[in-house]
């Protein structure tokens, strides 16, 4: 298999899926890249990111529709599409952009199938960015999976590597269910969100999490990008001769509560990691998952790493001051091992 980035990984899993079924079709601004405007090829761009480049030569504009900046417009017409037996993949170009559109996917497309009785499906796929580290400023560096997982009816999906990418995308456009695919903007060309990623079509369940390291002493639990930094945090903590269970969960919703249940009776110690909220976040989720259902098995207080309560900084050193770092995943570690962090340090 050869090795390709996160970026590679989705277009391939876009391309198998409209590839394999005509019913799957484009839509979001830009995605071609100014298709039809004068002066413009039609795949001038392919996306903000290239990751649809070509698509629009390939499949055509009527399956690859680039829309004005109108994400309650086109939303809806996806929406309509995927009940009435399309599967749109819709691209929300920034998580952030929920608010303009935010009635489609709170009040109408997770809600179809429980108001029908059980009989309508809403195959609707929605990529949208998420993640700071980009100085892209406080209205397009959130992390809003907390808001999407709280609502009943949507499907969650924030993948952390290549290989996880492809088989989620799949999974996430021949699902029945809307869902939230969330694409960290760290990820795209990070060489660790690079892996062996076979060319055929393949699928990852939902609700399966991914173990990228097994341990003894602590849990520790990160998605995304902030798996990549906690794995990396767990090479600084081996050196101290602490080893943990880095568990990814892959999708918020469905989650899957029995691996990270089995992980913390086992260790006794928990650690969560996320960049999304500081309150009422995916963090706390856990954190209260793990106190009504494994406190007996508990060690030490649960530890959570999240961003502070306030917007993303613009600026470049605020912003890496704000985001969960390995020092404080390190830390957070030796702090439920009964360790003081300081002296760690100068030992």
């Amino acid at each position: 298999m050869a090795e390709k980035s996160f970026r590679q990984a989705i277009s391939e899993g876009l391309r198998a899926e409209m590839q394999r079924d005509d019913r799957v079709f484009l839509i979001g601004t830009d995605i071609s890249g100014g298709a039809g405007c004068p002066g413009q090829d039609v795949d001038a761009a392919g996306g903000v990111l290239g990751i649809t480049k070509g698509f629009a030569s390939d499949f055509g504009v009527d399956r690859v529709i680039d829309t004005p900046i109108a994400e309650m417009g086109y939303m809806g017409i996806a929406a309509g599409a995927a009940a009435t037996g399309m599967r749109p993949v819709a691209e929300l170009m920034f998580n952030d952009f929920v608010g303009s559109c935010f009635d489609v996917l709170l009040n109408q497309v997770p809600k179809f199938h429980y108001m029908f009785g059980g009989k309508a499906v809403t195959p609707l796929t929605v990529r949208t960015m998420i993640g700071a580290g980009a100085s892209a400023a406080a209205q397009h560096s959130q992390s809003l999976h907390h808001i999407f997982t709280s609502i009943p009816g949507l499907k969650v999906v924030v993948p952390s590597n290549a290989y996880d990418a492809k088989g989620l995308l799949i999974q996430a456009i021949q699902d029945d269910d809307p869902v939230m695919f969330m694409e960290h903007k760290a990820l795209y060309d990070l060489p660790s969100a690079a892996a062996e990623v076979p060319d055929e079509a393949y699928t990852i369940p939902f609700g399966e999490a991914n173990f990228l390291q097994e341990g003894d002493d602590v849990t520790i639990i990160a998605m995304g990008l902030m798996a990549h930094v906690a794995m990396g945090a767990a090479v600084e903590l081996a050196k101290q001769g602490i080893t943990c269970d880095v568990i990814d969960p892959r999708t918020t919703s469905p989650l899957d509560e029995e691996s990270i249940l089995e992980s913390v009776e086992s260790t006794g110690r928990l650690v969560v990691v996320d960049e999304g909220a500081a309150r009422c976040g995916f963090a706390h989720d856990v954190a209260a998952l793990v106190a009504q259902h494994a406190f007996a098995s508990l060690k030490s207080p649960i530890k959570l790493v999240t961003p502070p309560h306030c917007p993303t900084p613009f600026s470049s050193p605020l912003e890496q001051a704000w985001l969960p770092g390995g020092e404080q995943i390190v830390a957070a570690a030796l702090d439920v091992m009964g360790i003081d962090a300081a002296a760690s340090a100068v030992a």
